[in-house]
């Protein structure tokens, strides 16, 4: 038995921005059902927002987002979470990197660290937070 986490993003009718995005910087596939594809429109004005999708791409990344309906309560909050991204490949994280700062806030550049090799946060344009660092190698 294995047991996986995936890192499920709420929006506020953005999820399909947010999903588009994360596929431009990762790869892989999106699949998104609406609200008007589940039958369930409570208001017009979301009928074409998301209520459940996902990124999945070859190299493990996977993420699912979703947009909370109007009448429920959301509150994207202050530090709720962060999404962390770590590979062993330190061109691999660069060019993630490069792809996730357009329109974001760089919290800590990517750069070497005493704990890894690169380590960098930024807060993209959907207030999403995302840790990107290249795994040390320990001999021990």
């Amino acid at each position: 038995m294995s047991v996986t986490t995936t890192t499920h993003l709420n929006f506020r009718g953005e999820a399909r921005a947010a999903l588009d995005h994360y596929r431009s910087v990762f790869g892989g596939r999106i699949t998104s059902v609406t609200y008007k594809d589940v039958g369930n429109v409570r208001d017009e004005n979301e009928a074409d927002w998301v209520v459940w999708g996902e990124v999945v791409s070859d190299n493990g990344f996977h993420v699912m987002a979703y947009d909370v309906p109007s009448p429920l309560p959301w509150d994207q909050g202050s530090n709720p979470f962060f999404v962390s991204v770590r590979g062993d490949d330190t061109d691999e994280i660069s060019a993630l990197w490069q792809k996730l700062t357009e329109g974001s806030t760089v919290v800590q550049p990517l750069e070497p660290s005493p704990w890894a090799p690169l380590y960098g946060m930024l807060t993209d344009r959907f207030g999403v937070t995302w840790v990107l660092d290249v795994a040390a190698r320990y001999n021990g």
